[in-house]
């Protein structure tokens, strides 16, 4: 057709819209599908997306044991506080209940225990994606484990479950697994640690090393480096006598924030971030931000050096109780195709929605 877009303009106009819309582009005939599906045009939309991030909440309604995926434009320079959410996505809630342990790595959610009624009713481990609401049931180890991490490698672009097989204790005598969410079987293999400890929730996976909290065999808070590619551990001593409060991404460095409370006082009068310099020599640098007035969350630092707090979200129709309502956040959230051509490549299936 002569009068017919040029496919350049289009490809430039598709990269500035939503995975959503690119998605309904792909049904539009065989040649979209296909040039929407290029190596190119993906990290053209990735490229694009991450000009505009977004700060993702998870939340579980404590009430009704239901979850929901919520974000909102994120910050960019002086907005350091946010006090209430303008949701720009959907909410999901179908009845779908389980463990408040989950694990967020490169735009999915690893929840350990979730139970979806319509599929069954046992609790299995769950994949999910927050964007598209879709989700994958994964296989379980054969073994009780209490703690399992979801890592991202973006060299090979692949996700991995990393389970340390144990109760509190994760034993260098016993052998641990890890799952590769890739096409084809899903399969655990075995994995080695080379040392003895006890695995704490507080995590993280920044450029492809998954970093959580512990406690070693001499009862110090330590930090476990992961790398999810070559599939290695490390120990680091962390020089401090409790755990963090958090963990978060310092420009491409391990963060750990210390909330210090005064007594009796409801909110923390102190905070204090200590930045993971060398991993190799355990070198840390300490930061410490003074006259905290407020009750606050840390959830991260962005691309500008701005240090995120949350310090309330008002959330309407969650629930009665305001009280029972559990909500986590995360910067820098981007709408990335990679991530959701690899949900549909491992069978995803929709949540139902209210």
């Amino acid at each position: 057709m002569k009068n017919s877009i040029p496919i350049d303009l289009i490809i430039e106009i598709v990269s500035r819209s939503t995975a959503k819309s690119v998605a309904r582009c792909h049904c539009v005939s065989k040649q979209w599908r296909a040039i929407f599906r290029r190596k190119y045009f993906i990290e053209l939309f990735l490229t694009r997306s991450k000009a505009r991030p977004r700060i993702l909440f998870v939340v579980q309604d404590g009430e009704w044991s239901e979850w929901s995926f919520l974000s909102l434009p994120q910050p960019q320079n002086s907005s350091l506080v946010v006090e209430s959410a303008d949701i720009h996505m959907k909410k999901f809630s179908a009845g779908i209940s389980g463990s408040i342990y989950f694990t967020y790595a490169s735009g999915l959610i690893y929840f350990k225990c979730m139970r979806i009624p319509k599929e069954d009713e046992d609790e299995k481990p769950v994949l999910c994606d927050p964007l598209t609401g879709k989700y994958v049931i994964l296989p379980e180890p054969r073994v009780f484990g209490m703690y399992s991490y979801l890592g991202f490698d973006p060299v090979d672009k692949e996700f991995k479950v990393l389970f340390m097989a144990s109760g509190y204790t994760a034993s260098k005598d016993v052998d641990h697994y890890i799952l590769t969410l890739r096409t084809g079987e899903l399969k655990w293999r075995t994995i080695q640690c080379p040392f003895t400890h006890e695995p704490l929730w507080t995590r993280i996976c920044i450029n492809g090393v998954l970093y959580y909290s512990a406690m070693n065999s001499d009862g110090n808070y330590v930090i476990v480096c992961f790398d999810v590619r070559y599939e290695k551990f490390k120990l680091v001593d962390t020089k401090c006598r409790s755990e963090f409060n958090g963990l978060i991404n310092y420009k491409g460095k391990l963060c750990g924030v210390k909330l210090k409370y005064a007594y009796r006082v409801g909110f923390p009068v102190k905070l204090c971030m200590r930045v993971l310099e060398d991993v190799e020599k355990d070198e840390w640098s300490t930061y410490v931000k003074v006259k905290v007035t407020h009750n606050l969350s840390v959830v991260g630092m962005i691309a500008t050096g701005t240090l995120i707090q949350v310090q309330s979200v008002e959330i309407q129709g969650l629930g009665a109780n305001p009280d029972r309502i559990a909500c986590n956040a995360f910067v820098d959230y981007v709408e990335d195709l990679s991530v959701n051509d690899a949900m549909l490549q491992l069978n995803s299936i929709p949540l139902q929605q209210d």
